[in-house]
């Protein structure tokens, strides 16, 4: 887990003051090394051209596997003069090692760096068939004076772009390439459009106009002229087509044994690891595998003291007792959390509602000695573990049949059945029933979170910003394979895609790395999850069965059976009374810095805020937090790169 930085351009001197910024700008996400390379770089796809540019690659190391120097990026092919720049982790790096050895390549190194290096340089951009791991990398291609850009299938590992009038800039983070001081930071309104209507930005949108988040499960080749040209990404993967074996027993066994494999290739590191633990299946079945691979395991939950909040200790407790791992827990007060917020919101390096939980988890499991810690994210991506899967189905059956009556005429008809609903419910119930009507539509509705009618009333109209009527990019569902009628399917696709990808992925990624914390997810190594999406919906969720049938099925036997009759009861904080009570004045700070941003009409943002504090007891505290965290976000643009531009529409 580490930094990664780059500039392409036409005029080398430009490079390196630009990238050694990006560099400093990223120390949190690896404080324990840093390196830069440079090379010539030619125009063009394919062959090799005159040189005609230059390539900076600019890297922070946060040591996790071979913390010697060979283990030093960017890393530099002995032979070919190749090099790599590279953030994550390749899980199978040993098979890799193994298979790369027998072709007579030398690996020096016990880490997975270099065999990433050798995979890259015998095969090319092939070799992105077999990895099993997070990623997100720079590939130099001395022979062809190219770049080669990619990211892991579910964009674990974050990677953004932006094509600047004189370079073409990447990084692991916005705020990096912001820093290089080669792109403007002007907004950009369909990014934030996505962001009001989901509470993150929706790939590949940013919040700025110039900066892109590289697509997941992809690749692209980068020469001079990529500053001028439109993206060329090639996807390398998509969600797998559904096969046809529906036999439960053998699915049972094949999750038991990939899942294992999973957990195993995920506790490999060369400094301490932990666990994330809850009080549910998912965290538990990882804590429990991993005791076939490590000794102690090591696990850590936090739960809040006060009235309001929510948490899981006495669960997540019983749980290490009856697996026997080492346990720490943390208690949490109002005071405490409350000194966290700021440090959360400054940690943003783009706005999101969700993360703060994870900052603070984060915090307390780097205090506690561990670099690396094991999570449950995307088992209820995959398995069916949220309300949505079985409430979509329902609307899927209900909603078909009005397919063909034109959306005005629904929305209409929902205004008056809907009336007696309190005013959040009923936005929500009238935007599902008048907009799309389709499996992968509905999935999206079930996490819009800002009502079609209050972005219209901040001035958006999605046809106009080039989005969906789903407010989404027209190529968010471009990874998506075969859902057709199958709301399961779909749900579990639009769910990895859209609220997993662009809002859990993220914001764990950039949380913990404020702390120079790495997150690992079995549940998403390549190969595991490969083989549950390829299962048929029926054998991950017969009729009639609870959420997770098939995970609870093939984790039985390592865990205790009181684990599977406990009600769900999550981490919360009462963030809502706090906006209103102790954070009030933060807040409505971060509301006016917004209202004064001229993206938005006049008075726009003051009158939502208002009607949303008049509201705040009929309605989830995630709305008003959106415009609090953009506000905030753009205070801390303004703070970091100039008040002058911030907010230029």
């Amino acid at each position: 887990m580490c930094g990664i930085a780059g500039v392409v351009s036409a005029d080398e001197r430009l490079v390196e003051p630009a990238v050694r910024s990006m560099m400093r700008a990223m120390v949190h996400r690896g404080p324990d090394d840093e390196g830069y390379e440079e090379f010539p770089v030619a125009a063009g796809l394919h062959a090799a051209g005159p040189t005609t540019g230059t390539v900076g690659f600019g890297f922070r190391r946060l040591a996790i596997l071979d913390l010697s120097p060979t283990g030093h990026q960017p890393m530099i092919h002995r032979e070919t003069g190749d090099c790599l720049v590279f953030n994550g982790e390749i899980y199978n790096f040993r098979w890799l090692r193994a298979k790369l050895e027998g072709l007579g390549f030398a690996v020096h190194s016990s880490g997975d760096t270099e065999v990433l290096l050798h995979a890259l340089v015998a095969w090319g951009e092939k070799a992105l068939d077999e990895l099993d791991g997070m990623f997100a990398f720079a590939f130099y291609h001395a022979k062809s004076r190219r770049v080669l850009l990619a990211r892991d299938p579910f964009g674990i590992k974050p990677l953004y772009v932006a094509r600047a009038q004189r370079a073409f800039v990447f990084a692991s983070e916005v705020r990096a390439v912001l820093a290089s001081g080669l792109v403007p930071d002007d907004l950009d309104p369909a990014g934030i459009a996505s962001f009001l209507a989901y509470g993150a930005p929706q790939d590949p949108l940013t919040v700025h106009r110039a900066i892109q988040s590289f697509p997941a499960g992809s690749c692209e080749w980068i020469g001079s002229d990529a500053a001028a040209h439109a993206p060329r990404s090639r996807r390398f993967w998509s969600f797998p087509a559904e096969g046809a074996d529906a036999d439960e027993k053998k699915a049972v066994r094949t999750v038991q044994m990939q899942l294992n494999a999973a957990v195993r290739d995920q506790c490999i590191s060369d400094v301490p690891l932990g666990v994330f633990l809850s009080g549910g299946i998912d965290s538990a079945a990882l804590a429990a595998l991993a005791r076939n691979h490590k000794s102690p395991v090591n696990t850590f939950s936090v739960g809040y003291e006060s009235a309001g909040g929510q948490d899981e200790l006495a669960d997540a407790a019983a749980t290490a007792r009856g697996l026997g791992t080492v346990h720490q827990q943390t208690i949490l007060d109002d005071a405490w959390i409350m000194l966290q917020w700021q440090e959360w919101l400054r940690a943003a390096d783009r706005p999101s509602i969700d993360g703060l939980n994870t900052y603070v988890v984060s915090g307390v499991v780097k205090d506690a000695g561990a670099t690396v810690a094991l999570s449950g994210l995307g088992a209820d991506e995959l398995f069916g573990g949220y309300p949505s899967f079985a409430r979509a189905a329902k609307a899927e059956r209900l909603l078909r049949p009005l397919g063909f009556v034109p959306a005005s005429l629904r929305r209409a008809a929902a205004k008056i059945a809907f009336a007696p609903l309190p005013a959040g419910k009923r936005a929500k119930a009238i935007d599902l029933v008048s907009g799309g009507t389709t499996a992968l539509e509905l999935a999206s509705q079930f996490r819009r979170l800002t009502s079609d009618s209050d972005l219209r009333s901040l001035g958006f109209a999605p046809r106009s910003l080039g989005l969906t009527s789903e407010f989404l990019p027209p190529a968010a569902f471009a990874p998506f394979n075969d859902a057709g009628r199958d709301p399961f399917r779909a749900m579990s696709q639009a769910e990895c895609s859209l609220y997993m990808g662009n809002t859990l992925l993220r914001d764990s990624d950039t949380n913990s790395m404020a702390h120079s914390l790495e997150i690992r997810v079995p549940f998403l190594g390549r190969w595991f999850a490969d083989g549950v999406a390829s299962l048929p919906s029926r054998v991950k969720q017969p009729p009639g069965a609870p959420p997770k049938h098939l995970l609870r099925k093939a984790t039985g036997s390592v865990l205790p059976y009181d684990i599977f009759t406990r009600p769900k009861r999550g981490f919360s904080l009462p963030i809502g009374e706090w906006m209103f009570g102790p954070l009030r004045d933060q807040c409505t700070a971060a509301i006016a810095t917004l209202a004064d941003c001229p993206i938005f009409g006049s008075a726009s943002v003051t009158r939502l805020w208002d009607r949303y504090a008049a509201q705040r007891h009929a309605m989830h505290w995630s709305r008003p937090l959106s415009l609090v965290v953009l506000g905030s976000y753009l205070q801390q643009s303004r703070r970091h790169v100039g008040q002058a531009s911030a907010c230029l529409p």
